[in-house]
């Protein structure tokens, strides 16, 4: 093999340059992809283990409320993605008995009433609700959720926690109606992203400002691949806490943000004067 091929090599986790025996693979290479490719189901139908999840987080001091979605099971999980989106009517009830409890003072007008999220003056705290989800891949939630969160939360110092849900069965946009739920200004979900053949412990935070029932994709930003062997806990921390602050700013997230921030930084290079 060339020095150029093993340099190509070296830069990225993709099956290049595998070499061959004959007309097929090399065995080493064959039974590293069916290695990874078991990797990937594992994770795809591997169960949430929610408790070590819940009193992690209870450490740190933040309250954390366990919740399922509407699919039952996995198996139903994987088959109806809808009902992943939404939370079980129990579920629904529980979460709107501690909609109150750590709730931004703030968010409350002169008379007590509810401002609602989305319409705090720049110079009052907001209220940020963390959802960690199973999605597609629990290896990833089990392994990295709670790392980050921790690495997240110091900076977060003039931001309001809301409880943070652990959701079993959960899909990204049940952000939207737990968000809703509790009354918060941004959600960040937390999920286990669809496994590939070189990563099966990839975490994606899907954020989205004024969160309700019925957002749309373009409505939200997301990091992805998060891991040690892609962005690391620590620079996925600077990430999410730079997103947070950007969409504090604009009030908004998704596509408009990211327009928005693409005209600043044009002006920010335009000459003085112009």
């Amino acid at each position: 093999m060339s020095g150029g091929w093993l340099a190509l090599r070296r830069a990225t986790p993709a099956r290049i340059a595998l070499g061959r025996s004959g007309a097929a693979l090399p065995t080493a290479a064959q039974l590293d992809f069916q290695l990874a490719h078991a990797r990937a189901r594992d994770a795809v139908h591997a169960a949430l283990d929610p408790e070590p999840i819940l009193a992690a987080l209870t450490e740190l001091g933040l309250q954390a409320v366990r919740l399922r979605s509407a699919a039952a099971d996995r198996a139903t999980y994987l088959r109806r993605p809808d009902l992943g989106r939404k939370l079980n009517a129990a579920c629904r009830q529980l979460l709107l008995r501690h909609s109150g409890e750590g709730r931004n003072p703030a968010s409350r007008g002169p008379s007590g009433e509810s401002l609602g999220p989305g319409l705090r003056r720049d110079d009052e705290r907001i209220n940020i609700a963390f959802v960690v989800a199973d999605g597609l891949s629990a290896t990833a939630v089990n392994a990295h959720a709670v790392p980050l969160i921790k690495a997240v939360l110091p900076k977060l110092h003039d931001c309001e926690i809301a409880p943070v849900t652990v959701v079993e069965g959960g899909r990204v946009a049940i952000g939207d109606e737990v968000g809703g739920l509790l009354e918060a200004d941004l959600v960040a979900v937390l999920i286990g992203e669809r496994p590939g053949l070189s990563a099966a412990d990839s975490l994606g935070v899907y954020v989205t400002w004024a969160p309700a029932p019925g957002a749309v994709d373009a409505a939200r930003n997301c990091l992805s691949n998060i891991r040690p062997e892609g962005m690391p806990i620590a620079a996925a921390a600077d990430a999410l806490v730079a997103l947070i602050a950007n969409a504090r700013r604009h009030r908004m997230t998704g596509v408009a943000l990211s327009q928005r921030s693409a005209q600043e930084a044009l002006r920010a290079l335009q000459p003085p004067g112009k």
